[in-house]
C-alpha cells in the first residue's frame, strides 16, 4: 500500500462514465495516493450518456426482456394483480359468511371461491413475488452484471401469466374448481372434471417456473459473486433464497408426481388415489403436503430475509447475529422437509409416527424465535427511522409472533385432534402468511422503491396503508382463534347462528382490509410519476445494490464492484467514511469524512469482499483496480 503510482500521462478512462459510480470510486480511494486535475474530474462529471446507463423504456416491460431487473418488475407488478383478484375473491366468500344462510352466493360458487382464493394467493401472489424480489436483488447484492441463465429466467416469469389467467377463466366456464386448493381425493374426481384438470394444469406450470427460478438462484449465488465476496459477506437475503431455492427444488418435483398421479385418475380412470378402485388418497395426503408445508417456508424465507435487510438498516445498527440468522434459514429448509404430516394428525397415521412429526414441528419454532430474538436485539437501542418500511417490519415481527405461537399449539397432537378442519387453522394460516409473507413484501416494496425506481414514497400514504393493514388484518383473523375453539368448520357457506355475530365481526375487517390496499395503489402510482428525488442511497444502506444509481443501469455497475465494509456494520466510523452514493448527491464535498485507509486494518474487516493489495492503484497504468 506505500507504492506511489506516477501521475505523468495519466488520463482516467471515460468510458461509460456515471457521476454517481465516479463518486464512489473517487470516494473510497486514498487521495494522497491518487492524483486528478480538476479538469479531468469535470471532464467525467459532464460526461454525455451512453449505451450504459441508458434508461429502459417502458415498452421494454412488456416484452420478454432477459435483464434481471425487468423481470424482478414483471413479477412484482403480476403477483401484485393476481394479489387484487384473490383479494375480491376473499371479501367475495367473507360476504357470504357474514350471515349463516347461504344468500349472497350459490354454495357451488363458494367452493370455487375459496378454492381459487387459496389458490391465488399462494401460488400467483407470495410464492412468485418472492421470486420478484430475488430477481431484481440478488444480482446487484453480489455485484453481477445478471443472473446465470437470463433466458432461463424471462421463461419462468412468462409461464406465470398464462397459468393465472388459465385458472381464472375457469370460472367463466362455469367448471371451477371447487376441491379447495389441497384437492384431496376422492373428492376431486367426483367434482367437475374440466375444472379440477384446469387447476392441475395451471399448478404444474406455476411449479415449473418455481423449479426453473430455483434452479437460476442457486446457480447464480454460488457461481457469480464478485470475486472476493465470500457467503459470510452475503446479505441475508441471499442465504434466505438459498435456502428456499433448495426447499423448492427438493419439495415441488413431489407435487408434481402427485398431480400428475392425480390427473390419470380424473382422465384416464386409474385407480392411484380412488379408493373405489384400491387406490389409496392417504398416500396423495403424503405427497402433496411433502410439498405444501415446505411451500409455507418457500413462502415466507425470502421475506425473513427482507425483514433482515430492513431492520438494521432503519435501525441504524448492526445486525444481531448475522450468522446465527444465516444458519438458521438452512435450518429452517431442512426441518421442513420433515415436518408435513402434522396436516395428517387426524388421518389414522400410527401413534410413533405422531410423535416423530410433533416434535420436529416444535423444533422448528427454534431457528425462527433465533431470528426473532436477533431482529429485536438489532432494533434494541438502535436509533429507529418509523418510515413506512419499518413499520411494515414490525408489524410483521408482532403478527408473526402470534401466527407461531398458535403454530405451536397446533403441533401438540391432542391439541391439533380437538380443532383440526376448524377456523382456529384458518386464523393460524393467515397470521403466519399474511401477518408474515404479506407484511413482509410490502416492508419490501417500500425499502427498495427508491432503488427500483429513483423516487421516494409518500410517507404519509404509506403510514395509513400501515394503519388500515393492522386494524383489518387483527379485525378479520384474531376473532377466528375463538370461532374454531367454538367449532366452526371451515370450507362451509352455512353455520350455526350462534357464530353469527363474530363473522360479521371478521367479515367488517376484511372490507377493511381490502380498503387498506387502496393507499398503497395511489402511492406507488404517483409515487413512481411524481414522487420526489430518492438520489441513489435515500437510507444511507451498505450493501451492495445501493453502491450503484437509482435506479441501476442496465450492466448494474460501471466496473467490478468491491465491498469496503461489512453489509450492515452500521454506526461504526468505518461505516460513516465509505457509505457510497448518499443521497445528497454531491460528489467530491464529503470533506468531514476522509477515505479510508486501505491498509493493514482491513484484516479485522472479515466482510472486506476484496483484499487490500488488490484495490492498489496498479502502477502500470494509474488505474485504480477493480477488485
Amino acid at each position: 500500500m506505500d507504492h506511489q503510482p506516477s501521475t505523468n500521462n495519466y488520463q482516467p478512462s471515460t468510458n461509460n462514465y456515471q457521476p454517481s459510480t465516479i463518486d464512489y470510486q473517487l470516494s473510497t480511494i486514498d487521495y494522497q495516493k491518487f492524483f486528478m486535475t480538476q479538469k479531468q474530474i469535470e471532464q467525467l462529471l459532464h460526461k454525455p450518456e451512453t449505451s450504459h446507463n441508458r434508461q429502459r423504456k417502458w415498452w421494454e416491460y412488456f416484452t420478454f426482456n432477459t435483464d434481471h431487473k425487468v423481470i424482478g418488475i414483471q413479477y412484482l407488478v403480476t403477483t401484485f394483480v393476481f394479489y387484487c383478484i384473490g383479494g375480491v375473491m376473499a371479501d367475495l366468500v367473507r360476504t357470504e359468511l357474514r350471515t349463516p344462510a347461504s344468500d349472497f352466493v350459490a354454495p357451488e360458487i363458494y367452493n370455487s371461491l375459496f378454492t381459487l382464493h387459496a389458490t391465488i394467493m399462494i401460488f400467483l401472489w407470495i410464492v412468485p413475488a418472492g421470486a420478484g424480489f430475488a430477481n431484481y436483488l440478488l444480482p446487484l447484492m453480489i455485484g453481477a452484471e445478471d443472473m446465470a441463465f437470463p433466458k432461463l429466467n424471462a421463461l419462468a416469469f412468462w409461464i406465470v401469466p398464462p397459468s393465472g389467467i388459465l385458472l381464472i377463466t375457469s370460472l367463466a366456464l362455469g367448471d371451477a374448481p371447487d376441491a379447495g386448493w389441497t384437492s384431496y381425493p376422492p373428492l376431486s374426481l367426483v367434482t367437475g372434471q374440466v375444472g379440477e384438470a384446469i387447476w392441475i394444469a395451471s399448478i404444474l406450470l406455476l411449479g415449473t417456473s418455481s423449479i426453473l427460478g430455483s434452479i437460476n438462484f442457486l446457480v447464480t449465488l454460488l457461481k457469480m459473486r464478485a470475486p472476493g465476496i465470500g457467503f459470510h459477506q452475503l446479505p441475508l437475503f441471499c442465504w434466505a433464497m438459498m435456502a428456499t431455492s433448495a426447499l423448492a427444488l427438493i419439495s415441488t418435483p413431489v407435487l408434481a408426481g402427485a398431480l400428475i398421479l392425480l390427473s390419470f385418475d380424473l382422465i384416464a380412470g386409474t385407480a392411484f388415489f380412488n379408493p373405489t378402485g384400491g387406490g389409496d388418497p392417504v398416500v396423495y395426503q403424503h405427497m402433496f403436503w411433502f410439498y405444501s408445508h415446505p411451500a409455507v417456508y418457500i413462502m415466507i424465507l425470502p421475506f425473513f430475509g427482507v425483514i433482515s435487510e430492513v431492520i438494521p438498516t432503519h435501525s441504524r445498527k448492526p445486525i444481531f447475529g448475522y450468522k446465527a440468522i444465516a444458519y438458521s434459514s438452512l435450518a429452517i429448509s431442512f426441518l421442513g422437509l420433515i415436518v408435513w404430516a402434522h396436516h395428517m394428525f387426524t388421518s389414522g397415521i400410527p401413534g410413533w409416527l405422531r410423535m416423530f412429526f410433533m416434535i420436529t414441528t416444535m423444533i422448528i419454532a427454534v431457528p425462527t424465535g433465533i431470528k426473532i430474538f436477533s431482529w429485536l436485539a438489532t432494533m434494541w437501542g438502535g436509533k429507529i427511522r418509523l418510515n413506512s418500511a419499518m413499520l411494515f417490519a414490525m408489524g410483521f415481527l408482532g403478527i408473526f409472533v402470534i401466527g407461531g405461537i398458535s403454530g405451536v399449539m397446533l403441533a401438540a397432537v391432542p391439541f391439533d385432534i380437538h380443532v383440526h378442519d376448524t377456523y382456529f387453522v384458518v386464523a393460524h394460516l393467515h397470521y403466519v402468511l399474511f401477518g408474515g409473507s404479506v407484511l413482509g413484501i410490502f416492508a419490501g416494496y417500500y425499502h427498495w422503491f427508491p432503488k427500483i425506481t429513483g423516487r421516494l414514497v409518500n410517507e404519509t400514504l404509506g403510514r395509513i396503508h400501515f394503519a388500515l393493514t393492522i386494524v383489518g388484518m387483527n379485525m378479520t383473523f384474531l376473532p377466528m382463534h375463538q370461532l374454531g375453539l367454538m367449532g366452526m368448520n371451515r370450507r362451509i357457506a352455512m353455520y350455526d347462528p350462534k357464530f353469527a355475530a363474530i363473522n360479521e365481526f371478521c367479515t367488517y375487517g376484511s372490507y377493511i382490509l381490502a380498503v387498506s390496499t387502496l393507499p398503497f395503489i395511489i402511492n406507488v402510482i404517483w409515487s413512481w410519476i411524481a414522487g420526489r428525488k430518492a438520489g441513489n442511497n435515500p437510507w444511507d444502506s451498505l450493501t451492495l445494490e445501493w453502491m450503484t444509481t437509482s435506479p441501476p443501469a442496465i450492466e448494474n455497475f460501471e466496473t467490478h464492484p468491491f465491498l469496503l465494509i461489512g453489509p450492515y456494520e452500521y454506526g461504526s466510523e468505518r461505516a460513516k467514511q465509505v457509505v457510497a452514493l448518499s443521497h445528497t448527491d454531491k460528489p467530491f464535498t464529503n470533506s468531514k469524512s476522509p477515505a479510508p485507509q486501505t491498509g493493514d486494518d482491513d484484516e479485522s474487516y472479515p466482510a472486506i469482499a476484496a483484499e487490500a493489495g488488490e484495490r492498489n492503484l496498479t502502477p502500470s497504468s494509474g488505474h485504480p483496480s477493480p477488485y
